[in-house]
């Protein structure tokens, strides 16, 4: 990187340091503008203490990784961190379109327009994501714009099916922390998803806990396919409760890969770049496919799943019409 002359390292220090700082306020207002919004039984810290948290976010997971089987295209495009954003911010646009403006919907510039402002992803990141989704047709072009380059896109049926199911599940969690009925709600309200996902879009990309993940949880969600092998690993064992700072799973590498339609060598990797840091660790010498998550894992895992929680609770009460 070039410094600019008279700046030297002290003027990129001081960046550094308003970059930081910006980034710790934000953190704070999305916090604050959490706990304002947010039923206090679904905050971050009260979910993080909630003794059955675990154990339902292990039931989500097992519902996430089902839905990898109803569509596994789709949830290999959106199972590392950066398209699972990319896909959100896509899908906001597409519920805040408005047919009287030919410049609003799902497009190119748009979309740029949303990752400059989070930091989420480059442009030719979110160029190229929009490419695939053209070409898997999971998206196509919608009526309307004033001109080729402007004209919106929209989803197509299997993409709009899949992401409504993804909002139900996530509701399916929060009905089994508190014996809620928001999937039927939802099943006889589809405007509530309609509703409801723009605002979730809009808070978690704006909120550094969940855009910058745990670096346990970096470690994978910023890698192909990464999440849901995050998510599969938490699903394994029993429950999640650490002892001995341990929590054993059995995993196949190779059958791994193939589920989740990556290479032997991807997974390797990613084992093994998570092993380094002490985040997962082999059994003893001859338990072969056996393997310990941290404790540290399982906690920073369970924090990060809590901040989309908090969003999808908040969001639901406020997308939903009270029931008389």
């Amino acid at each position: 990187m070039l410094i600019a002359p008279g700046h030297g390292l002290c003027g990129a220090s001081g960046a550094w340091r308003d970059r930081e700082h910006a980034q710790q306020m934000q953190r704070l207002a999305g916090k604050e503008e959490a706990e304002r919004n947010t039923p206090p039984a679904f905050t971050v810290d009260a979910l993080l203490q909630n003794p059955q948290f675990l154990e339902v976010l292990q039931a989500g997971a097992r519902t996430l990784i089902s839905m990898n089987d109803l569509f596994p295209r789709i949830a290999r495009l959106v199972a590392a961190h950066q398209k699972w954003m990319l896909t959100q911010a896509a899908y906001a646009l597409h519920l805040e379109r408005d047919r009287d403006n030919a410049d609003s919907g799902i497009t190119a510039a748009r979309l740029l327009k949303i990752m400059r402002e989070t930091g989420a992803a480059s442009r030719n990141t979110a160029t190229a994501f929009l490419g695939e989704l053209i070409a898997y047709k999971l998206l196509r072009p919608a009526n309307g714009g004033r001109t080729k380059r402007t004209r919106p896109l929209e989803p197509t049926e299997i993409s709009e099916n899949a992401m409504r199911l993804w909002f139900k599940t996530q509701m399916s969690t929060l009905d089994l922390l508190d014996g809620g009925s928001r999937v039927r709600r939802v099943e006889s309200d589809p405007a509530i998803f309609e509703r409801a996902q723009p605002r979730v879009a809009k808070r978690l990309l704006s909120d550094t806990r969940w855009t910058q993940p745990p670096e346990s949880v970096a470690i994978f969600v910023w890698s192909e396919s990464g999440g849901v092998i995050l998510d599969d690993l938490m699903a394994r064992p029993p429950n999640l409760l650490a002892v001995d700072g341990k929590v054993w799973v059995d995993v196949n590498l190779a059958r791994l890969a193939e589920r989740y339609l990556i290479s032997n060598t991807h997974i390797r990797r990613l084992f093994a770049r998570a092993e380094a840091a002490g985040f997962i660790g082999k059994g003893d010498a001859g338990e072969r496919g056996r393997f310990w998550l941290s404790s540290r894992l399982v906690e920073e895992y369970a924090s990060w799943e809590a901040v989309k929680f908090e969003a999808l609770a908040d969001a639901f009460d406020q997308a939903a019409v009270p029931l008389p």
